[in-house]
């Protein structure tokens, strides 16, 4: 008999609908666990420890009963279900290659992304072989097929039975998304393995589909409650360090124009090896013969540059914000406490800039709510504006922030964010052959080769567009200090594993750089390593202001815990008791600043208020090259 779909009789037999589906599911849970890949999900394993791979491949299961029961036809249904699965399981690839780290549930925030300035950006690491693009036809074309051919399980009317069957199991599916608390009796530490902090562990061990459902259970539902009494007890024990560094007196009437810059993928290649004795930034390393500088320790790797940029404008740390994965894209405050608003409160106009779309990671919204009084980008710059590989040039952000600079008026903050040297990078630059002469270490060769090579050619632009907008600021009479960081290390994993790195860290836990420099002072070297939540209280208090509480207590606890401070996945770092008693401290004091209940713990008539500040209007709000950002 032909398999048509006019001819289902052969299929209402139910001990043979029964035997189709379980050997259906049977292949599916076995294939789910040859397409993961990870040693807790093998095939082997569904007879030493089944509930493993039962339970990576039970949300694919719930689908394809969906399906069937809205298709009524099986090999359709499962084949749907295992083809938007090995999508899921390709885009997880595609990270673990470029990023280091596997799927997390908030990385799903990113599709919204797209149609916001994103496509150009996350398409560029799409693989370029036509291969898994003709594989994934294929499977489109078999699953059209199967519509076509495959006969109905089971007929159209079934009195009501179909759509109480797929309707029970559309909301378990829906309640799991969902992370309804159920769900946890099976996916969590005492049934499948979790490592909080290592999604990498976690995945290899219990599969990719079920450390997303165990963290979207752990992270995604809640907030951790801030401990009052312990928030408390530190800030009292901090007193007097606390009111000593608040009475430092000020800067007086000539506060200095403040430059930050947040150097896309910035870092020293001297921390590899191979690179020991290199120099591939020269002007960094002569702007810290006078100024202050050191290792930085940043809460991410390879990419997810708002995290490190929502520590460095917000002083808060994202270890203590477990469920804040990407903070842009989950902040909800209509003015959340911020180094602006302090800077707005001693008469600073404010500035962003950043030559991308100004709605990519939901900037302008969240520009908006940390207190910036304008935000300079993609299209506010010259249409001329240089371009190098992929992005716009270094060398164009720094002639807009030459044009920013005012002359007179009040004190200016500008935070520029850089994009030249964003990944990928296999994407031809400006001038190859300068590119090509870049030295690589044995061992490195092919397109990691020039990868390598190709982030080194615009990590040599940034620096010396560094050098470039010191010296320029040197020359004004104006004070001014500049503060120049790496948001985070560059996704070059093979690379890394190639060489290793000096300290013989992972690349995960590694620390980029930072560099504060007054442009007029000849001063002596200070080498401090810290984390990037505690670089704006220390930028304060260069500049001479010391009136925020908050700020000035992360200079007094920060140096503590700053090592703590690393990418999610990274080894967690050892912890004496006395330190982790901070730390637990600090995480509380940071909860309560966020929800805005700090203050009243606050020495009196230390705290500017959170929010609600009023903001320079001395500076003009529409700019001929600037989008306003209404207040």
């Amino acid at each position: 008999m032909s398999l048509n779909s006019t001819d289902p009789s052969r299929w209402h037999v139910p001990a043979t609908r029964v035997t189709l589906l379980l050997l259906l599911a049977l292949a599916f849970v076995l294939l789910t666990g040859v397409l993961d890949g990870g040693a807790g999900v093998a095939p082997s394993q569904l007879f030493d420890q089944p509930r493993f791979p039962l339970a990576n491949a039970w949300p694919g299961l719930l689908l394809a009963g969906v399906l069937l029961a809205i298709t009524r036809r099986a090999l359709l249904s499962f084949g749907l279900a295992f083809l938007l699965q090995g999508l899921l399981y390709a885009v997880n690839t595609l990270k673990v290659a470029n990023l280091g780290t596997p799927l997390l549930p908030d990385d799903f925030r990113m599709v919204g992304q797209l149609r916001k300035g994103g496509a150009h950006l996350l398409f560029g690491y799409l693989p370029h072989s036509p291969w898994p693009y003709l594989g994934l036809l294929v499977g489109v074309a078999l699953i059209v097929a199967m519509w076509r051919f495959e006969p109905p399980l089971f007929p159209r009317r079934t009195r009501g039975k179909r759509l109480l069957g797929g309707g029970v199991l559309a909301l378990a599916l829906i309640s799991m998304l969902a992370g309804q608390s159920a769900w946890s009796h099976v996916y969590n530490a005492r049934v499948l393995w979790l490592e909080p902090w290592s999604a990498s562990s976690t995945s290899a061990h219990s599969g990719l589909i079920s450390s997303l459902v165990m963290f979207h259970l752990q992270y995604g539902q809640g907030k951790r409650k801030p401990d009052v009494a312990a928030a408390s007890q530190l800030i009292d024990q901090s007193t007097t360090a606390l009111q000593q560094s608040m009475q430092t007196p000020g800067a007086g009437d000539a506060l200095p124009d403040i430059v930050v810059i947040q150097s896309e993928s910035f870092f020293d290649p001297t921390i590899m090896r191979g690179y020991e004795d290199s120099n591939f930034a020269p002007n960094l390393r002569r702007l810290a013969a006078h100024g202050i500088s050191g290792a930085l320790h940043v809460p991410t790797f390879g990419g997810g540059t708002i995290r490190t940029e929502f520590e460095v404008l917000t002083g808060l740390s994202l270890r203590y914000f477990e469920n804040l994965q990407f903070p842009y894209l989950q902040m909800s405050h209509k003015s959340m406490p911020s180094l602006v608003h302090v800077l707005n409160a001693h008469g600073y106009g404010t500035t962003a800039l950043h030559g991308n779309d100004p709605s990519f990671w939901n900037r302008t919204a969240a520009f908006k709510s940390l207190g910036f009084n304008r935000f300079v980008s993609q299209s506010s710059f010259p249409a001329n504006a240089a371009m190098d590989g992929k992005y716009m040039a270094d060398s164009a952000m720094t002639t807009e922030i030459m044009q920013q600079l005012k002359d007179s008026g009040p004190p200016q903050f500008i935070f520029a964010i850089s994009i030249e040297a964003h990944g990928p990078y296999d994407v031809e630059p400006a001038h190859p052959a300068e590119r090509d002469a870049i030295p690589v270490p044995d061992g490195i060769s092919g397109e990691d080769k020039k990868e390598l090579q190709t982030y080194l050619y615009h990590l040599q632009h940034a620096d010396a567009e560094l050098g470039r907008l010191v010296s320029w600021l040197a020359q004004r009479k104006r004070p001014s200090l500049v503060l120049f960081y790496g948001d985070h290390l560059p996704g070059l994993s093979s690379s890394y594993r190639s060489t290793g790195f000096v300290n013989d860290g992972d690349m995960l836990s590694q620390a980029g750089t930072w560099l504060l420099v007054d442009p007029h002072s000849q001063s002596q070297p200070v080498h401090e390593d810290t984390a990037a939540w505690l670089l704006p209280g220390r930028l304060l208090t260069q500049a001479g202001i010391h009136d925020d509480a908050y700020f000035a207590l992360t200079g007094v606890i920060g140096p503590q815990i700053a090592a703590l401070t690393a990418a999610p996945g990274a080894p967690p770092p050892a912890e004496d008791g006395e330190q982790q008693r901070i730390d637990n401290a600090m995480a509380s004091v940071n909860q309560l600043r966020m929800s805005g209940k700090l203050d009243r713990l606050l020495p009196k008539g230390t705290a500017l208020p959170a929010s609600g500040i009023a903001h320079n209007d001395t500076i003009p709000m529409q700019a001929p090259t600037t989008v306003a950002l209404p207040q």
